[in-house]
């Protein structure tokens, strides 16, 4: 069972009137435009997988590196059926050997990849930890497609459907320095001033509901969670415009809302090594600011509004 926890007092009523008229106003071209009446999609759909840890290499605990292979094919075939507007994995995605190997690692990353891309459209990665365990951010990044984003890019936004996406990378250590060949700690995770700085400026003036995904957690204190966490979220609230943020790392998966933005832990696709141990989500974000977290396998669902 996932934890839930709220904290804070969601901001007045003012702020979902705000993002709500904000939608329209995009989404309508700046003319408040009824949607349905254009015959518009009414909503962005998107699908999430998260901690893959993909490896050739056999189970350690609870974790069934090679099974990832078939969860994510069940994953990506139900998406393709489904049909959501875009595919993205919250890190974590490969894994190395006991004994690092680093053309092994690359090979594993390929070959998760490669499963990834079987779905039928646009696909995005968010760096997780794991994700530069014997590679560089830069190797990682050469390797995968996060699409009509520059390659080299480890955080990065977009619009799609009235809505603005966010992709952040808490991958770094303490002085601002990127993870490199397993030159970090797990718990040492840092948003390092120059992307906190990129994060005011990508939300100022913000005219679209904001979805913001990253690995590590943002909505806490301790070992699975950002260091520079306060600040990041003192940006995300003063933008006004921020509604939700997916994450992963902590496997369980778990629920918070702080001050009106809903955190979503997603549970790692890694976990157990029964047939019916698959976790992946397909998510529902709808003009009027319900977003719902259609789970799969061992995955929660959820209904969040906006207060």
């Amino acid at each position: 069972m996932d934890d839930v926890k709220k904290q804070g007092r969601a901001t007045p009523t003012s702020r979902r009137d705000f993002i709500k008229s904000a939608f329209v106003l995009s989404a309508g071209g700046g003319f408040g435009l009824d949607l349905a009446s254009l015959g518009r999609p009414r909503a962005l759909r998107f699908g999430i997988v998260t901690d893959l840890h993909y490896a050739d290499r056999p189970p350690l605990g609870t974790r069934f590196y090679r099974d990832t292979l078939r969860r994510i094919r069940e994953a990506v075939s139900v998406m393709n059926q489904e049909k959501p507007d875009f595919l993205i994995e919250l890190g974590d995605f490969k894994d190395q050997d006991a004994d690092p190997v680093e053309k092994n690692t690359v090979a594993y990353l390929r070959t998760i990849e490669s499963k990834l891309r079987r779905f039928q459209g646009p696909t995005y990665h968010v760096l997780g930890n794991h994700d530069m365990d014997s590679l560089s951010k830069e190797q990682f990044l050469r390797n995968v497609t996060n699409t009509d984003i520059p390659t080299g890019s480890s955080y990065y936004s977009f619009d799609m459907k009235g809505f603005h996406l966010i992709v952040l990378d808490a991958n770094f250590v303490a002085d601002g320095g990127p993870y490199d060949h397993g030159n970090f700690h797990w718990t040492e995770a840092n948003i390092p001033e120059e992307e906190l700085e990129w994060l005011r400026r990508d939300l100022a003036g913000c005219s679209k509901p904001t979805i913001v995904f990253v690995h590590q957690l943002l909505d806490g204190v301790g070992e699975h969670y950002i260091r520079t966490a306060p600040r990041v979220r003192q940006v995300l609230e003063r933008s006004q415009c921020v509604v939700a943020v997916f994450q992963g790392h902590q496997h369980r998966g778990q629920y918070t809302r702080i001050n009106g933005i809903h955190y979503v832990t997603m549970r790692a696709m890694v976990e157990g090594g029964r047939p019916e141990d698959n976790r992946f989500s397909i998510v529902e974000a709808t003009p009027d600011l319900e977003i719902r977290v259609r789970g799969f396998g061992r995955e929660a669902s959820r209904n969040l509004k906006v207060a």
